[in-house]
């Protein structure tokens, strides 16, 4: 049984130094800047009008995409918590603990701050739903440090790519613009982790390798146990946003790629058994991706009809 503290010890060295890295790399950025105030207007009770929904210029997918964005965003108290309570509070650990969890928080308040000021959705239905997601919570169960950084990996690219590819759906430059900016940090907190995975593969490959294997294949996002989650990820599937090809080309793949998975020859029996597992699970994602690409494809044929 491989001691997941003692794992955390070793990589301390590499967390200084991709938490120096990041720290080189990241722009800092102003929420308010990418907000267009001057679109704002004053609600009933300061003696404007309330929502209507002709207000939004959003269609509904951009409405629906945009949401699940921000609802995920709003849980950064329990992301938090699952990190610390992972990772810890002390030295290298923590102050990435306390980096990442300050910009995460940008992307809640840019995001609320643009869909309020344009009206783009209902903001009571929204603070309900806030209240609703945040209350609940977010629990990812007994996850050891290695399954929660196998978890991350994935989790921060497939954010990064929600986020991109909501903003090109939005028909709004001002929102493609403020989520090309939350992507790009998703990105490079995607890259710290993957490192971080990449050097636990190098200090316990079987451990790293069975923790990769059941992350891939018990994988969901953030947002999943929010109202409506599963009716609103239809419609961003449908709309080419974020559906089961992307998940398997873009997030899984690559990764997966870069962690030399299935290039490797330093596993033992029960690293070679869960690779041989994710090896499996891939193939059927694969097949089951292209069973919905066939299906879209005949609904637009016989939508042409």
């Amino acid at each position: 049984m491989v001691d997941q503290n003692g794992v955390l010890h070793e990589l301390e060295p590499i967390v200084e130094q991709n938490l120096e890295r990041h720290l080189d790399t990241v722009k800092p950025w102003d929420p308010h800047d990418y907000v267009p105030w001057s679109r704002g207007r004053d609600f009933a009770f300061l003696g404007g009008q309330d929502w209507a929904p002709e207000d939004s210029p959003l269609d509904p997918v951009a409405k629906a995409a945009l949401t699940v964005n921000l609802l995920t965003e709003d849980n950064l108290p329990s992301y938090h918590r699952e990190i610390a309570t992972r990772f810890g509070r002390d030295g290298a650990w923590g102050t990435w603990v306390g980096q990442w969890t300050a910009e995460e928080g940008r992307h809640s308040i840019a995001l609320r701050d643009y869909l309020v000021v344009t009206r783009g959705v209902d903001p009571s239905k929204l603070e309900a739903l806030r209240m609703e997601h945040t209350v609940a919570g977010y629990d990812s169960g007994d996850k050891t440090p290695l399954a929660a950084l196998a978890y991350v990996s994935f989790q921060e690219l497939a954010t990064r790519v929600s986020h991109r590819n909501t903003g090109r759906a939005s028909g709004c430059p001002i929102a493609d613009q403020l989520l090309a900016r939350i992507a790009a940090d998703e990105n490079l907190h995607m890259v710290f982790y993957r490192n971080l995975m990449s050097a636990a593969l190098d200090i316990a490959p079987d451990a790293a390798m069975r923790a990769i294997r059941d992350e891939v294949i018990g994988f969901a996002m953030p947002g999943a146990g929010m109202t409506d989650f599963h009716e609103n990820s239809i419609l961003i599937a449908k709309a080419g946003i974020y559906d089961l090809r992307i998940h398997h080309d873009e997030v899984l793949q690559p990764v997966l790629r870069f962690w030399r998975i299935f290039d490797r020859d330093d596993f033992g029996p029960a690293g070679e058994q869960a690779r041989i597992e994710l090896a499996r699970f891939l193939d059927a994602v694969d097949e089951r991706a292209r069973f919905y690409e066939e299906k879209a494809a005949r609904r637009a044929v016989g939508a042409q009809a």
